[in-house]
């Protein structure tokens, strides 16, 4: 048999674009969200930015099943992630919210779009840390909260407010508060689960798929407080469980 019949064909170009053509569609959506929130559109804006994160779920998850994994797609979703969940979050809580503490005098004025912009380093930096602990760190956890569940619980806050036809100004010192705690959590060491642990399994538990059904269906009659609600637990899971560790250490040592 000839030898050249025997190496591996080449993979479609399209394939290799497909993760990266997904890649580009959350980061069209970051970029949209930053538009709609600058236009007033808060509500448009908050749902481009959790578009973004279900692109972001889905092209590494495509690329892996193709085996079009690729040093340039892993830094291309780094660079992408920080429009998605840096900057749009941070500018939409901005321009909802934070914006209005200047009615409160200049240096709380100064305070809003400080609140932004540590979001925005927070983001980088957290960003920074996954690269650099790719390899090393246990797969099955995420050292502080990931960028995507930060912007979840930032624009959940958002949407949901507005929903309720909230006003930014009335919750402005609220989200001060939500921007620096989700931009602390982002650069903490508390450990997150990342639901890649363990080894792959062909069965699912049945109360597993009811449970996700559940979610589906509390997703499509409320989706800004369901999404807030799931994104504010997980992001108290964090330091709930450190501190559960620390009383069980604390009770183990005591005599």
């Amino acid at each position: 048999m000839d030898p050249v019949e025997d190496r591996p064909r080449p993979r479609s170009r399209h394939i290799y674009l497909l993760p990266n053509l997904l890649t580009t569609l959350g980061l069209f959506s970051g970029f949209y969200a930053i538009l709609a929130a600058a236009d007033g559109r808060f509500e448009h804006a908050c749902l481009a930015v959790f578009l973004a994160g279900i692109f972001d779920g889905v092209d590494g998850r495509v690329a892996r099943m193709t085996g079009t994994s690729s040093e340039f797609g892993v830094q291309y979703d780094s660079l992408a992630d920080l429009v998605s969940f840096g900057m749009a979050p941070a500018l939409v809580m901005y321009h909802w919210a934070l914006v209005e503490l200047r009615v409160d005098g200049p240096i709380a004025g100064k305070a809003g779009w400080a609140a932004a912009f540590l979001y925005v380093a927070c983001a980088a930096l957290r960003l920074a840390r996954f690269n650099t602990q790719v390899g090393v760190v246990d797969k099955r956890w995420f050292i502080g909260l990931n960028s995507p569940s930060a912007a979840a619980l930032m624009m959940g806050f958002v949407w949901s407010m507005s929903d309720w036809n909230v006003s930014g100004e009335t919750m402005r010192f609220a989200a001060l508060g939500v921007s620096i705690t989700c931009a602390l959590l982002m650069v903490s060491g508390f450990k997150y689960t990342s639901f890649k642990g363990g080894q792959p399994r062909e069965r699912v538990p049945f109360w597993v798929m009811l449970l996700i059904v559940g979610f589906l269906v509390a997703l499509i009659v409320d989706p800004p407080r369901v999404l807030l609600t799931v994104a504010l637990f997980y992001a108290v899971s964090g330091p709930g469980q450190w501190l559960v560790q620390k009383m069980r250490r604390r009770s183990a040592a005591a005599p």
